[in-house]
């Protein structure tokens, strides 16, 4: 089964989290029903894979901000099809910085998310089933602003705050803050 994968990621990931447990619930349970889950023509919602991009120092992470939603967030996109979410992340990440040189901080699931994306010109209000995964940047930090981005930005995490309000992102600086002591 295609989503196998993505299912026993999750369930490790709400054995390490278990104070998000409802979520990771909410989310195997659309995952389970779903067998067209990373498809971006399912209505209700798809699975998306992002990226929280860190410096080598771990200090700072890099923003989008995001063209269509105009806020700042982590890089990532669609899966379009494609089962393997740590691949969604990292080809996401590499299409939106132009960063070539990351790697995986770790090879299980940082972070979840599930947000309610607007409706717009033909697509209608949905839900985006976000894995996220932390990586590094272990070369240049010269990043290439994409399309999909009016800009991006390498943000220190103390300053967190003046980019974005948004829970899942103070969670996610929570979670990294947390392993880098």
């Amino acid at each position: 089964m295609k989503r196998q994968p993505l299912i026993a990621l999750l369930e490790r990931y709400r054995t390490r989290w278990p104070e998000e447990a409802a979520t990771c619930e909410r989310y195997l349970d659309f995952v389970s029903r779903n067998p067209d889950c990373f498809e971006r023509s399912l209505q209700e919602g798809h699975v998306t894979g992002s990226a929280w991009i860190v410096n080598t120092a771990g200090t700072h992470v890099l923003l989008t901000h995001h063209r269509k939603l105009g806020q700042w967030f982590q890089l990532g996109g669609h899966a379009d099809g494609e089962a393997d979410v740590a691949k969604v992340a990292m080809a996401e990440a590499r299409e939106e910085s132009g960063l070539a040189e990351l790697r995986f901080v770790d090879t299980e699931i940082f972070d979840i998310d599930i947000h309610l994306i607007p409706a717009r010109k033909s697509d209608p209000e949905h839900y985006h089933y976000d894995v996220r995964f932390a990586l590094q940047s272990v070369g240049s930090y010269g990043f290439t602003v994409s399309e999909e981005s009016l800009d991006l930005a390498w943000v220190r995490l103390a300053k967190l705050t003046e980019y974005t309000t948004e829970e899942s992102m103070l969670r996610m600086a929570r979670k990294w803050s947390r392993r880098i002591g």
